[in-house]
């Protein structure tokens, strides 16, 4: 049994399987219905409306219907679209047992339903009406089911029969007409609408009283000992099977007149509570009350394998009915399993040939001679013969698991099929390989763990499974050598890549070794292999795990490493002989998916499945596969997006713009890839959008492009001035970073933003155009702006003009005086004192003649008139420029896959409609915004993200550069750098390295995804420590400001440079410091600051930076140790307060010493606790405390020699009296969690929420969304990832 979902529920007492999406519903006996995924493991939804046991369950074929029937007599017919109950149908009189759509559902809108008042009924759930009732049980009925394509129902009661009815005549009269001839006028037409609708009550009384004569009893099988609990019909043979409570499963075959028992199946030991035909295998399933789920093969009539569940028995089974699905149902919840692996065993063979097994034959597949639809010939080699204890039957598992063939021995061809029968076994086949099914040599069998491997051209390994050494062997299977395996829990061994190599699986490690030297080449880790695919020129393998793929190269050093949400079910390399992706392009694919992986880490989804395949060889855009039937399969791929990636990785720049202009390349995707990878001016090849376009022509510095994009947005934009300026703003910006004043000089005007533009007048010497910027701003009345200007000019008169102007007479008068303008003085003078002001003492306040006295302000000389300034050259690369690209190193050899590509439909857009449709396809997004995902303060990361990117962008254009400087360029502008603190933010997700950085919002973004802070006044000071700590200032030389210096954790060995790390002011030994000192107050009774210390070690852990794995594990402890003792402290709080309550303070004293302290604080608090029971006389409470007291190491020591006799008197005075005198709601003997709120016990059971940082128990949902009371910093009840160490 291979298990592929499990839950935990009440019983369950009905199954059924959704017929397309990967659903499951599962009826309760506590009457909830669940909804689940079982391909991710999650319940998609519940319906609660029934009251009593749901026991039948069924989804419609074609609507989102979902019928169930409970114990409250009630079938009611759900929307799961809508999540809601559509109509009830009422009618029974006793519970539903089972319920059922028809099969043809579309044609005959009828439900099936089984009850225990000893009636079947047919309902018709568009009218919503009773059909038909069938009577003749004459005591529960159990089941009922239709056949599936024939008028026949079949139905289990508990009087010991099995029933088939006929509903031919329903069907007819359903149709139209008496028993459907042709021509007769249904009622309504011949008597009138009236007498129809008295005819219809008339029948539904009579149904109701009578039971009708459409459905007729057929069969009536009898055979069974005691009541009949379930019966099946075979999907297409004439075949019933009933199970009973006598312990049996029988089999009966029909015929048109005629009925009987075939054969009866022995070997439950309990109740038999259901059975069915597998829908693909001639095999019945049966579960039982013994706890157990046989199968039986149909045709031999015996069991072929038992599965068991201790302490549960089953219920219920259902099978999907298009895949090899079962469910089984029992006390505590459901499993979904298969009974066997699907995978077909296959093995590629030299040049274009494949091996793999269908059925008992061994077949070889040639590719090479493909015609037209077909992706190749089947040629038989050999069949294989039947191994282990079921060689009689074709057993569960029987089937071979491995294929391996001999790529070393080129004169004959060998191969290893190895199966999983009895443990492990192996077979070697010998034929030739230029008649392939003529002479095959086999016989050569042996036990092994696993596939085995050809270690050369006549000898191969295997893996004992006993001792678990390499075992070699010859062509005669003749043990030759035994080599003990460099790891002792070896379980598995794989093809090396090489003669003599294997590759070892050992737990989650692969260890590539060599059988000739005993020595270990390389090793790496990788979880749940299950399968190498080696690269057809064996310089790398893809490790195929259970959830993700490993690549490597031929030493198994990791190249890289992606992980998938769903699990990988095959692998093929590319083997094209052109376009440069042979043996660097690895196809994988997943259920529903067929995805590719690059040896960069570049991966993404090519198309949807509808059914899962095998990938065996991929050829340009050809996927060449095995289906679950073992049918060799071609299916046609797009490679485009992959060739592209790799044509980006290996710098075949010609190549790349190839594709640019002939490939259908499009989507926000590979524009954010080519971002992130540094090349912003190949995406802006891609992008119509001027948005769009106007921040990669700003990535990349094209100005011209990015004026092309702003006027376009401002022609868009209309009447939006706001996003407007904006965007000539930046464009400002990046114009002036270039040096381009021109463009910084239109930006300007087209963003009205005057002040810059005197300024940018000023700097350039443009005085013309500064004179004319002091008209606009006389025209615009801003009395601020004329006087910049005039300042900037050196205009004093035009100063004296505004200072008047705006009313400061005597800011007016001493400006004038100072700059010698008597004339406008005296004028000014005289308007004073008319205003009874007073001109004395003004210049006494301005020193003239000393350097902080008033002087001439003239505007400075530019240093360069020119029409620009000089600039770093923003050269287009070759990639940018299309013409140079198709003129330069484009390979003639890589044009032939790139023009194939427009052949094949399923192009980009295929596979961004594929993602829109959910699920796993939503990867490839994932995978392709990776630069987005970099920073993880979004909004206060301005700063940090301008300078990554800039940074980015600016890499590529530097080196082209530095090489060739114009001549007119008489300064090149250096590249910017980037600040420590960009580089903190951004290689760290520790709250502590973006609160160095001064990222105060990022830093408090994470630890409220991380351990769901909401509260940050207790974080305050241990994040301000953090922001001080990371920086020293050293005083710089005399006019200068001071230099301050980021610390930095990683610069030991050398300058980390981009990957520099701060220095975090608290370290574990404070930690260590706070928590001892805490252990100090609490010793000497001195509560109050032992909380504060414990507290204050519980804010500073989320901001302190674990050097290695045991300082990590170190803190993690820590948080426990503070949580146990700040709640040990509210607790004897609450102690002090409930001093006047004996139950409560008894209780409370019990809490205490529930919690986890240090041995000699234990022995306080059960001290503590001992006296309070014993004063309030809760005798048997303080004997308990006593025993546990005398139990503690310290009770053994002198000093507690008084202690010991007063415990020793309180245990013997305790068991004489042996009662408490209150009841107390406290039991020593179960566990239990405290309530950290309320201080009451938590059983285990009971519904409680935990605060994900400290971990504090509440009981209930009340303090949900609350700040927990023990940190007084995170929020209760959310789900987050934990405390972040940094390792």
């Amino acid at each position: 049994m291979l298990t592929k979902f499990e839950s935990k529920s009440a019983r369950v007492k009905g199954l059924a399987f959704h017929p397309v999406r990967p659903w499951i519903c599962a009826s309760l006996h506590n009457g909830v219905i669940q909804l689940w995924d079982y391909r991710v493991g999650t319940v998609i939804d519940r319906f609660e409306e029934h009251d009593g046991p749901v026991r039948g369950v069924d989804f419609h074929l074609h609507e989102p219907l979902i019928v169930t029937g409970g114990d409250d007599y009630k079938i009611k017919v759900w929307d799961y679209k809508l999540r809601r109950c559509l109509f009830t149908l009422l009618g029974h009189l006793d519970y539903i047992r089972t319920v059922q759509f028809h099969p043809n559902a579309t044609q005959f809108p009828w439900i099936l339903s089984a009850s225990d008042d000893q009636t079947l009924r047919l309902w018709d759930f568009h009218k919503r009406s009773c059909l038909s009732v069938l009577t003749g049980h004459n005591h529960y009925v159990m089941c009922a089911a239709f056949h599936p394509s024939e008028d026949l129902i079949v139905s289990a009661s508990l009087d010991q029969t099995v029933r088939v009815w006929d509903t031919t005549g329903l069907r007819k009269k359903q149709l139209g007409g008496p028993l459907g001839e042709p021509g007769f006028p249904p009622a309504e037409a011949r008597n009138g609408p009236g007498a129809s609708a008295a005819a219809a009550t008339a029948l539904n009384v009579q149904a109701e009283l009578f039971g009708t004569n459409d459905v007729v009893v057929k069969y009536v099988l009898e055979g069974h000992d005691r009541g009949v609990n379930w019966a099946a019909f075979h999907p297409t043979l004439p075949l019933l099977a009933s199970a009973a409570d006598d312990r049996q499963v029988k089999l009966w075959r029909m015929s048109e007149t005629k009925a009987w028992e075939v054969d009866t199946l022995r070997g439950h030991a309990n109740n038999v509570s259901c059975c069915l035909f597998h829908p693909k295998q001639e095999l019945v399933v049966s579960n039982s009350e013994d706890r157990s789920i046989r199968v039986w093969d149909v045709s031999k009539r015996v069991g072929v394998q038992t599965f068991r569940r201790e302490g549960d028995r089953f219920w219920i089974l259902a099978a999907h009915r298009s895949q090899n699905l079962l469910a089984a149902g029992h006390d505590s919840g459901m499993i979904v399993f298969k009974l066997e692996r699907e995978r077909p065993a296959s093995a590629a063979g030299p040049g274009d040939k494949l091996y793999y097994v269908r059925g008992r034959e061994l077949f070889c597949h040639d590719y090479s001679r493909a015609t037209g639809g077909s992706s190749g010939v089947d040629v038989p080699i050999a069949s294989l013969r039947r191994v282990g204890q079921q060689a009689q039957t074709d057993g569960i598992g029987s089937g071979p698991r491995f294929l391996s063939y001999n790529m070393h021995n080129p004169t004959e061809g060998n191969i290893l099929v190895c199966s999983e029968v009895d443990g492990g076994c192996y077979e070697l086949i010998t034929f030739s390989l230029t008649n392939a099914g003529g002479s095959v040599t086999d016989g050569k069998r042996g036990s092994c763990l696993g596939p085995g491997v050809f270690l050369g051209r006549n000898r191969f390994a295997v893996l004992d499974r006993v001792k678990r050494e390499i075992v070699v062997k010859n062509l005669n299977n003749e043990t030759t050598k035994r080599v003990s395996a460099p790891l002792p829990n070896v379980d598995c061994l794989y093809d090396g890549g090489a003669s003599g190599r294997v590759i070892l699986r050992a737990d989650d490690r692969a260890v590539l070794f060599e059988v000739q030297s005993r020595r270990v080449i390389g090793e790496l880790t990788a979880p749940k292999i299950k399968n190498v695919v080696w690269s057809p020129d064996g310089s790398k393998v893809a490790l195929l795990c259970k959830y993700g793929v490993v690549i490597a190269n031929r030493q198994l050093e990791q190249l890289c490493s992606i992980s998938d949400t769903v699990r990988i079910k095959s692998g093929a390399w590319d083997v094209s002989p052109s376009g440069g992706t042979n043996s660097n392009l690895f196809i994988y694919t997943t259920l529903h998916h067929v995805k590719y992986c690059l040896p960069t880490g570049d991966t993404g989804t090519i198309r949807t499945l509808d059914h899962p395949i095998y990938a065996t060889r991929v050829v340009k855009d050809q996927l060449f596969c095995l289906d679950r039937e073992a049918r060799s399969r071609v299916v046609s791929i797009d490679t485009t997006e992959a060739r592209f990636k790799l044509a980006l990785a290996n710098k075949k720049y010609g190549q790349v713009m190839h594709m640019v202009k002939h490939s259908r390349l499009c989507g926000r995707a590979i524009v954010a890839y080519l971002q992130s990878k540094g090349f912003p001016e190949v995406a802006l090849h891609f992008v119509r959008d001027p948005q769009t376009r106007f921040r990669l022509a700003l990535a990349c510095g094209n100005i011209e492009a990015a004026m092309e994009s702003a006027f376009a947005l401002e022609q868009a934009g209309g009447a939006d001035a706001e996003k407007s300026r904006d965007v000539w703003g930046e464009l400002g910006s990046e114009a002036l970073r270039q040096g381009n004043h021109q463009v910084v000089e239109m930006s300007y005007q087209r963003k009205k933003d005057f002040d810059r533009l005197s300024f940018l007048y000023m700097l350039t010497g443009d005085s013309e155009k500064l004179r004319k910027m002091l008209k606009i701003s006389n025209m615009r009345n801003d009395i601020m702006g004329r006087y910049h200007n005039a300042l900037l000019l050196g205009d004093a008169a035009e100063r004296v003009a505004v200072l008047e102007a705006s009313g400061n007479l005597p800011l007016a008068y001493i400006s004038a005086k100072l700059h010698g303008l008597e004339d406008v003085a005296e004028r000014i003078k005289v308007a004073i004192e008319t205003q009874e002001g007073s001109v004395e003492g003004l210049l006494e306040k301005v020193p003239v003649g000393t350097k902080s006295g008033g002087r001439l302000l003239q505007p400075p000389t530019p240093i360069v008139r020119a029409g620009n300034w000089p600039t770093l050259e923003i050269k287009k690369t070759t990639l940018e420029d299309l013409s140079a690209a198709d003129d330069g190193n484009y390979e003639e050899e890589e044009v032939a896959p790139v023009a194939d590509a427009g052949a094949v439909d399923t192009a980009w857009d295929d596979d961004f409609g594929a993602d829109d449709l959910g699920g796993a396809g939503a990867a490839a997004d994932d995978d392709f915004d990776m630069g987005d995902d970099m920073g993880w303060g979004d909004d206060d990361g301005l700063d940090d993200l301008g300078d990554f990117g800039e940074e980015k962008a600016a890499a590529p254009v530097d080196d082209m550069a530095l090489d060739e400087i114009g001549d007119d360029a008489g300064f090149q502008m250096p590249p910017a750098g980037r600040p420590p603190a960009g580089c903190w933010v951004a290689n760290s997700s520790h709250a502590a390295d973006h609160m160095a950085a001064g990222s105060a919002s990022s830093a408090m973004q994470l630890l409220h995804r991380q351990i769901a802070a909401s509260d940050f006044t207790n974080l305050k000071a241990p994040m301000i420590g953090c922001y001080l700590g990371s920086t020293v200032s050293l005083p710089g030389v005399p006019g200068s400001g001071s230099i301050v210096v980021p610390l930095m954790r990683n610069d030991a060995a050398g300058h980390p440079g981009k990957d520099s790390l701060p220095r975090t002011s608290s370290t574990l030994r404070s930690l260590v410091g706070g928590v001892r000192q805490g252990y100090r107050f609490f010793q000497t009774g001195k509560f109050n600051e032992a909380k504060a210390a414990f507290s204050d070690v519980m804010a500073q852990i989320p901001l302190t930076v674990a050097n290695n794995r045991a300082e990590a594990d170190e803190m993690k402890e820590m948080v426990e140790i503070c949580r146990e003792y700040i709640t040990a402290i509210r607790i004897k709080a609450a102690m002090a307060e409930a001093g006047a309550d004996p139950v409560r303070s008894t209780e409370l004293a019990a809490y205490f010493t529930h919690c986890n302290l240090q041995p000699v604080h234990m022995l306080l608090a059960l001290r503590s606790a001992m006296g309070t029971s014993f004063k309030h006389k809760n005798f048997i409470a303080a004997a308990s405390f006593a025993r546990r007291l005398l139990e503690l190491p310290d009770m053994k020591s002198e000093r507690n020699a008084d202690l010991r006799m007063k415990a020793t008197k309180v245990l013997q005075k305790s068991e004489q009296m042996a009662r408490n005198e209150h009841e107390l709601n406290y039991n020593e003997n179960a566990a239990f969690q405290i309530d950290c709120k309320d201080f009451v016990p938590i059983y285990t059971g009971e519904e409680c929420v935990k605060c994900s940082y400290s971990g504090s128990a509440y009981k209930g949902s009340a303090m949900k969304g609350q700040v927990c009371l023990t940190d007084g910093f995170c929020t209760v009840g959310s789900k987050t990832i934990g405390l972040v160490t940094g390792i």
